[in-house]
């Protein structure tokens, strides 16, 4: 797939999200204003914080597409990175203000009243909901892009909150305190999804280990082009987003000339291009005996 369509399906997926996650909060706010319920004014600022991840996804999908310069030779790509710690920060502020107001509700012994409208925006939001989150999962799969995948799991994260606010609907007339709970229950899905986001996007920034499926491509290859006697090890990876950088060591006879193991380690950097999609740097080091 080519950088132009990965971009253009970037950008549709962040518009049809800031379009709907709009609508829905303008009816989950209404809704919760009418019903006085925290637990459903926290799930509308929810989908309001989707809008505003989802604009950062669709900038960072911009930053990222730009080409490697002088001060950024390996390109941009890790703008995906830094836009889904955003999009996890965005949500673990939100959470925080929601912990907040439950336990202020709780405080004060402050019941909702829940009527009709309520229950329809909330079905509505939970269906709609899912839906974005299944369409941001299929484009990031054909874009392989981290921070449509994060904005995803937001999407996700969100259609759950809003399960848990329909349960605590009917739940409602027999306990005055379901609707505060349910915005702390609301707000630790947050914290998770939040966590889940963070630890992906450091790993790829910090580096990872790369699979045993990965080495082991990598290493029939090396024994392909240059036979038993080779020696791969020392792995690395290194993530930009839109390109991979693989490095590794390999051990060759030492009485083969420097030309001829150049063109063989040439040959593996290419196979592997053409493979695995991965610009190899390769280091080789003399057999010991």
């Amino acid at each position: 797939m080519s950088d132009n369509t990965k971009l253009h399906f970037g950008y549709r997926e962040g518009v049809v999200s800031v379009v709907l996650n709009f609508l829905l909060f303008v009816l989950k706010y209404y809704a919760g204003i009418v019903s006085a319920s925290v637990a459903l004014t926290a799930d509308a600022w929810h989908t309001l914080s989707d809008s505003l991840t989802s604009v950062v996804v669709i900038v960072s999908i911009r930053l990222s597409s730009r080409k490697p310069d002088k001060a950024h030779p390996f390109g941009h790509g890790r703008w995906e990175q830094i836009s889904a710690l955003i999009i996890a920060m965005l949500l673990v502020l939100a959470g925080i203000e929601f912990v907040k107001d439950a336990v202020s509700k709780l405080q004060e012994q402050e019941a909702a009243h829940f009527g009709w409208l309520a229950y329809v925006v909330t079905v509505v939001s939970i269906v709609c909901k899912e839906g974005l989150a299944q369409y941001a999962f299929y484009i990031a799969r054909l874009t392989g892009n981290v921070s449509v995948k994060a904005d995803g799991w937001h999407h996700r994260s969100d259609a759950l909150s809003s399960a848990v606010v329909l349960a605590g609907l009917f739940l409602s007339c027999y306990f005055w305190w379901i609707d505060a709970a349910l915005g702390i229950v609301v707000s630790l899905m947050l914290f998770y999804a939040a966590y889940g986001i963070i630890r992906e996007a450091v790993n790829k920034i910090l580096g990872e280990e790369p699979s045993e499926e990965i080495v082991f491509e990598v290493k029939e290859i090396v024994r392909v082009v240059m036979g038993e006697q080779a020696y791969p090890h020392h792995f690395h990876i290194h993530n930009y987003g839109d390109h991979t950088e693989f490095t590794f060591h390999v051990k060759v006879p030492g009485e083969e000339t420097v030309r001829t193991t150049h063109a063989k380690v040439t040959l593996i950097e290419q196979e592997i291009k053409v493979k695995m999609n991965m610009d190899a740097t390769i280091h080789m080091e003399p057999l010991e005996v």
